[in-house]
């Protein structure tokens, strides 16, 4: 079977220091450059910049 992901919006920013982010499954490693997500529970993750541009497109406030 295929899925898309719905369309929700969330909001991200780029770190430009390497940092340690609490994400639910334990700490992540975030590198400068690394997009950091705030998803739809206030739950942080980093993604990287590639994997970000092919998911996320931006959105009008």
């Amino acid at each position: 079977m295929k899925f898309r992901k719905k369309p929700i919006v969330i909001e991200a920013y780029q770190t430009p220091i390497e940092m340690t982010i609490q994400t639910l499954e334990g700490p992540l490693r975030a590198a400068p450059g690394d997009w950091i997500i705030t998803g739809i529970r206030g739950e942080q993750y980093p993604c990287k910049p590639d994997v970000f541009e092919k998911t996320y497109e931006p959105v009008e406030d």
